[in-house]
């Protein structure tokens, strides 16, 4: 693959941000690895590995870590945002004038709690002259990093943006399809995490792969009911970002958020579960957001009103599996009616 003349950022050097750094490095690119802590940089420089995020993983030589964000800014065009939702915008919105023209590409699957924006928006925001699109899909950092073979969508309506993605990503490891549904792509990345938690509290407690198969099956009508009703197209959730993000992170122990729910079903509290992770989980943050908008949008979403329950107000997960198996029984979902659960 021949490389840019410019170097590419990835900014976030958690273990999403590192294993995207890496696999431009195995294309032929030339990587800025921003991250905020000065030690963490020297450390990955020094060591050419990332163990607070991505242990046993050797960072490529072309991936340059680098903390002064100014200058990252101004030396590249093509930037990937994977800085946690909480912090994006405290992070960009002061060189909002040096993003104009740039194209940004957001990897966090995440929702702002007091704006319920996702994070395409929120860039759109600060920079309102940049190229934003969004890359999501069933893409655990590790296994990219491992060279598992997996595939990711890129979405845009701005068709250069996604063939330049495609360009500098696609490769024997990763293969990275186009699609102009950026709020569906966005907001199927969001919303799989909280379920991705109860289905790791179901793991926990020993359920039975019909539950496990019915949570996940229940999840996509839920998120496309919702989605559906903020205007994003239902076909998207057929696709790698919608379904295919929804199972790898609900079925693998490699997921974060799969993870803390786990830790929850062993009767750890929410905030030791976090702390054990040791990461951002955004299925947290989302949850909180989501429920709220859900019920201002009138849109049922039990399992959401179900997991906050047992997040939130002391309720338990045998509770409320319990109250949703003795509901009214409903149609199973298509995408003319969207019926409930």
């Amino acid at each position: 693959m021949t490389a840019n003349s410019d170097p590419i950022a990835v900014l976030g050097g958690g273990s999403f941000g590192t294993a995207i750094a890496n696999l431009l490095a195995e294309n032929g690119q030339s990587v800025r690895l921003w991250m905020r802590d000065p030690d963490q940089a020297e450390v990955i420089r020094n060591q050419r590995m990332n163990p607070k995020y991505l242990q046993g993983i050797q960072i490529h030589a072309a991936v340059e870590p680098v903390t002064q964000l100014q200058e990252t800014l101004a030396s590249c065009s093509l930037i990937f945002v994977a800085l946690p939702s909480s912090a994006l915008r405290q992070a960009l919105q002061p060189y909002s004038a040096q993003l104009t023209h740039k194209m940004l590409i957001s990897t966090t699957k995440g929702i702002e709690a007091k704006s319920f924006k996702l994070m395409s928006q929120i860039l759109e925001e600060i920079a309102p002259q940049a190229r934003i699109g969004v890359m999501s899909g069933p893409n655990l950092a590790r296994e990219i990093a491992e060279h598992a073979l997996t595939a990711t969508v890129v979405a845009s309506t701005d068709e250069a943006l996604c063939q330049a993605v495609q360009q500098v990503l696609h490769g024997q490891t990763l293969r990275v399809y186009a699609s102009p549904d950026r709020f569906g792509v966005e907001l199927g990345g969001a919303l799989k995490n909280v379920y991705a938690i109860m289905a790791g509290m179901a793991a926990s407690l020993g359920t039975g792969e019909n539950t496990k198969s019915m949570l996940i099956t229940r999840a996509l009508a839920e998120m496309t009911r919702f989605a559906v009703k903020l205007g994003a197209n239902p076909m998207t959730f057929l696709g790698l970002a919608g379904v295919g993000d929804l199972i790898v992170t609900c079925t693998s122990p490699k997921s974060r958020n799969f993870q803390v729910g786990w830790a929850l079903g062993e009767g750890l509290s929410l905030e030791e579960a976090v702390e054990r992770l040791g990461e951002v989980a955004e299925g947290v943050n989302t949850l909180k957001v989501l429920k709220q908008k859900a019920e201002e949008l009138n849109v049922y979403m039990p399992l959401v009103s179900g997991l906050h329950a047992v997040l939130f107000e002391g309720r338990t997960l045998a509770q409320v599996i319990a109250a949703l198996m003795c509901a009214e029984p409903k149609t199973d979902v298509d995408f003319i009616s969207l019926a409930g659960f």
